[in-house]
This record gives structure tokens, sequence and C-alpha cells, in this order.
């Protein structure tokens, strides 16, 4: 998060895969203007609300039960300015996530947790923590890759 703070003030977050909501939680609490979370589960989707409670958040966010990948299918480009993604690893989610916003970016900045053997799209930056990665892509980056390619 320390990497994108200079961002984070007044940004519109998308979190993806939430989970608990601690990325768009953690980026509300920087100073992002508003956070969407999105999260298929609802014991999950219930802890987002009740760590926004305990923080008062409520006001700046929004719960959608979707599955992440169908969610940003309808994204027009630009929509967010930072999504944060953290996708169960080994499943393919992080690299297909990475090809459709590279087709269409949907906010200027992607940030996307994986494995850090996950084979990755190019175009983005990644720094390794222990056995995880963070990969980071911008917007122009993406323009000047012409479309880019997918991994599993």
């Amino acid at each position: 998060m320390s990497i994108l703070q200079p961002e984070l003030p007044g940004a519109r977050i998308l979190d993806l895969f939430a989970g608990s909501g601690a990325l768009g939680l953690e980026a509300l609490s920087r100073g992002a203007a508003h956070c969407d979370f999105v999260e298929m589960a609802p014991r999950s989707l219930d802890a987002i609300r009740e760590n926004a409670t305990s923080l008062g958040a409520l006001a700046l966010m929004q719960l959608h039960r979707a599955d992440a990948l169908r969610f940003v299918e309808s994204l027009p480009r630009g929509a967010y300015d930072i999504v944060l993604a953290d996708p169960p690893y080994h499943q393919g989610l992080s690299a297909q996530l990475v090809a459709r916003w590279i087709r269409a970016p949907f906010s200027r900045v992607l940030s996307v947790e994986h494995d850090q053997r996950e084979a990755m799209p190019p175009g983005g930056v990644t720094r390794a923590y222990g056995g995880t990665a963070v990969t980071l892509y911008r917007e122009a980056a993406a323009a000047d890759d012409g479309g880019g390619s997918s991994a599993s």
C-alpha cells in the first residue's frame, strides 16, 4: 500500500476478491474517497460490513456480491482510479484479470497480489514478499503494450 500512497487521497478504489476487505479499508484509511468491494462469500461480505462499521467507513463504501471477473467485464475504461485484487492463488484468475484490464483498462492502476511463481502478463512491475508477489500495472503501460498476452 505504501507504493500507492501518493495516489490514494481522493481516489476511487475497487477491491476485487475482497475477503475481509483489508485492502480497500486500508486504502480508505489512507484517504481514498470511496471503495467498492466485490466478493462472492456471504460471510466475507458480513466481515467487510462489520470491519467498515467499526472503522466508521460505511458511508465511503459499497458492497457487491458478485464474481469479480464478471463484475469487471462490464466496467468502462477509467471506471476506477485504483483496483486492488487478491484472487485465490493457482487458479489462473490473476492472469485472467490482468488480460481483461489490458484489453480495456478500467482503472489507472491495477495491483494484483499473487503467488510469486505464478506467471503474469507482461507490462507490470512485480515486487516479491516471501512467497507472495504484488504486480502493479499502470494504464500508460497497457496502452504502450498494444494488448498484452495472457498467461496461466
